[in-house]
């Protein structure tokens, strides 16, 4: 008998139940006599948000002092797995010293829209940049006996409706982009738990979804963990316990547990499935137990200097014309914009952590350069004012040799809760830069946002650095970019469009009458960019550094487990150390579905000395290389030639090579709707039937016919075989009937 099953034995149905659901806000319930206590789930993922005290019934108390580390917005644009699994670790330390049980995070889904209030949380528009780092973060959360919690199970793209709408999803791009990244972090670190998402998919709500909960998840993807809902997402407990949901949370006053027993006592339950969901409920509260007393207290410096690294390597230099960056020391700069002196460094919300201590630019430059700096806010975040302040503003840009510009979005403008209505930038301070550029030219563009803005000033100013929401000490990391302390490495996690208009999701965005109908299908983000051919402000993966990098020829094989090796050397031409992110994206030119021109499969961020070369050496996996074929409903490798592009973007490829792959074979049986040209394609009997077609369609000698050989034989590749024998094709109705006898028994 194992322990949960001794643990089981020991409870009644109503013990069991209550198991199922939280005790109040954060914590979930303990049953003293059978030794289980309780223990404490709260908000993450980018830092510790545990309320101090008692749990008031919102959840909305002020939280025990935490380092705020840079949201997922900002940490995804370092492309760097090994950083963002030593972020990790720090969340897990002060979770663990604050006896937390599992921190609430990370959230990997992906960036639909740029409009969704809650991108500052996620990762990217990418599903292997997601999977990737989301698998680095809970790796590093739970390496200090700490559960991670996977979120927002799955398509939570839009705040608008989010307890309701539907994410109508077909299932190419349901696989291939909205499960990909989960799939990959649930494989490879194993979360200890799985928060399902509010929203319904294709009309079932992700809380009583057994297809998304039980086959996929746990059958197929072998998760073994706790599955427990976002805050409220619960629509029917006894319905969603089935589907495979262990945990409602918060608590609900025992109104659900009482519906639990009810359905067990009167058969309409099988006291198995309770007898699971409380089984798994077991081993998470004895796997927490597990975790050795943290040794406190916590190392508020080493933490905050982390989070400064982090924050610096987060930052994307878009661009640096002349190289007015890094500013020298002593030099000239006034510092304008309310950022610089009150700093926006996190996420409206939920994830709002109570910081250690936080850093601004302003001081931090006032630091690094001296007396020459000068200070002016520009603008008020409540927009009153503005005649004045950018008036004074103007004065103290002209009177110094740069200007800094700190600009952004406004928490108002910005949180979970709420999308946005667009992307564009407050009017005044548009207004202000402007005034500031018609001051003084030598313009630096510092950006504060956790969703994409628009840039229409990309092409009047020289230099604009693209500062995120860094956490609590982005202010100092700020100034080490913009004096050259730190070598900018940071790359865009998600494309910069020109207009909301040019989006993939633009028109079918956040939807109507409780649907949303994800109408770009497979192509979000820079696959709809490329596929359509429309210019972008700043590509995908884009990112200048103070240095120089140049590549070499790439080289690609295949290895004996069917992944794509492929290396390329890369050197700094530079008088700076720096480092680079190198981007592997493949495409395929011919295929039998629907692909983007490329899609990235593989990264790397590689630490170069001035002057140096690294041989740089990722590995695609040939799983990554699949799409997911309806007609099967399993993954397929489409065999044949694959292009390889290595480069420093989605369009900066600096080389390119190609391999061979082989494919996984899918041999569909014929009925009589099959068409000519898949009877063609047949492995086995399209050969024969080819030679006995031979002729046919030819017109006769001498003759051109109505319709050229080529486009008869096109015409005739979508026609049904059962039709064949009514057009006089030289194949009878009962030779189809004896081919597609013979597919089905091939």
């Amino acid at each position: 008998m194992t322990d949960r099953t001794a643990d089981l034995a020991a409870l009644s149905t109503a013990q069991k139940a209550s198991l199922t659901s939280g005790a109040d806000f954060w914590t979930t319930k303990a049953i003293d006599a059978a030794g289980i206590p309780s223990i404490m789930l709260t908000d993450g993922p980018h830092g510790l948000r545990k309320q101090a005290g008692r749990s008031d019934h919102l959840g909305l108390n002020e939280s025990v002092p935490a380092t705020c580390f840079p949201p997922a917005a900002a940490l995804g644009s370092t492309f760097d797995p090994a950083l963002a699994e030593r972020v990790g670790e720090a969340l897990g330390v002060e979770s663990a010293i604050e006896d937390v049980a599992v921190i609430l995070g990370p959230g990997v889904n992906l960036k639909r829209s740029p409009l969704c209030g809650r991108n500052f949380e996620y990762l990217s528009e990418d599903p292997v940049v997601s999977g990737v780092m989301g698998a680095a973060l809970v790796r590093g959360i739970q390496s200090q006996g700490v559960g991670a919690s996977l979120k927002h199970f799955a398509a939570n793209n839009q705040e608008d409706d989010r307890m309701r709408v539907s994410a109508d999803i077909d299932p190419r791009p349901l696989r291939e982009l909205y499960l990909r990244g989960f799939e990959r972090v649930v494989e490879e670190a194993k979360p200890w738990t799985v928060m399902c998402s509010y929203n319904r998919i294709n009309g079932v709500y992700a809380s009583e979804n057994p297809w998304l909960l039980t086959q996929l998840l746990r059958e197929e993807w072998g998760f073994d963990g706790v599955v427990v809902s976002d805050w409220g997402a619960v629509n029917d407990r006894v319905s969603a316990l089935v589907a495979g949901l262990d945990l409602e949370m918060p608590a609900s006053g025992g109104r659900t547990d009482a519906e639990i027993v009810s359905a067990v006592e009167s058969g309409r339950m099988d006291p198995a499935v309770l007898d699971t969901a409380a089984g798994r409920m077991i081993d998470l509260v004895r796997r927490a137990q597990a975790r050795p007393a943290a040794a406190g207290p916590l190392d508020v410096e080493a933490h905050h200097a982390l989070a400064r690294e982090a924050a610096s390597r987060s930052i994307v230099l878009l661009k640096n014309e002349g190289g007015l960056l890094p500013l020298a020391a002593g030099a000239s700069v006034a510092v304008i914009g309310e950022f610089a002196r009150t700093p926006r460094f996190q996420g409206g919300g939920s994830s709002h952590i109570n910081p250690t201590r936080v850093d601004t630019a302003l001081d931090a430059l006032r630091a690094s350069l001296g007396e020459g700096v000068g200070f002016a806010p520009g603008f008020a975040f409540d927009g009153s004012d503005a005649e004045r302040l950018r008036a004074q503003a103007v004065e103290t840009a002209a009177a110094h040799d740069v200007a800094v510009v700190f600009l952004g979005l406004p928490e108002a403008e910005e949180s979970e809760g709420f999308d946005r209505t667009g992307i564009d930038l407050p009017a005044v301070q548009q207004e202000l830069l402007d005034a500031v550029i018609a001051a003084n030219p030598h313009v630096v563009v510092v950006l504060s946002h956790g969703g994409v803005v628009a840039l229409p000033f990309a092409d009047r100013v020289p230099s604009i650095v693209d500062a995120w929401l860094l956490g609590q000490a982005g202010g100092s990391a700020i100034a080490d970019v913009l004096t050259g302390v730190v070598n900018p490495s940071g790359r865009l996690a998600e494309t910069i469009p020109y207009r909301i208009e040019d989006t993939p999701a633009f028109g079918s965005f956040p939807g109507s009458f409780g649907h949303v109908r994800y109408g770009e299908g497979i192509l979000v983000g820079y696959r709809w960019y490329d596929a359509r051919r429309i210019d972008v402000a700043y590509p995908f993966g884009h990112g200048l550094s103070y240095t120089a990098f140049e590549y070499g020829a790439p080289a690609a094989s295949v290895t004996a487990d069917g992944d794509v090796a492929v290396s390329v050397a890369v050197t700094n031409t530079g008088d700076r150390d720096g480092r680079e992110v190198v981007q592997v994206y493949i495409g395929r030119e011919q295929s039998a579905v629907e692909r983007a021109p490329r899609e990235l499969k593989a990264f790397a961020s590689v630490e170069i000395p001035a002057g140096a070369t690294r041989q740089v050496e990722v590995v695609v996996r040939r799983r990554d290389l699949a799409y997911w074929d309806i007609r099967v409903d399993r993954w397929v490798v489409e065999g044949g030639e694959y292009r390889v592009d290595v480069g420093a973007s989605s369009r900066d490829l600096r080389g390119s090579v190609v391999v061979e792959v082989s494919g996984d074979e899918v041999r569909m049986p014929l009925t009589r709707d099959s068409s000519l040209g898949e009877l063609l394609a047949h492995p086995v009997l399209g050969q024969a039937v080819a030679e006995q077609l031979t002729g046919i369609a030819a017109p006769a000698e001498g003759g051109e016919g109505i319709m050229s050989a080529d486009a008869m034989a096109k015409m005739l590749a979508s026609f049904p075989i059962g039709r064949l024998g009514s057009f006089g094709m030289g194949i009878t109705a009962e030779q189809v009937d004896e081919l597609i006898a013979a597919s089905a028994g091939d």
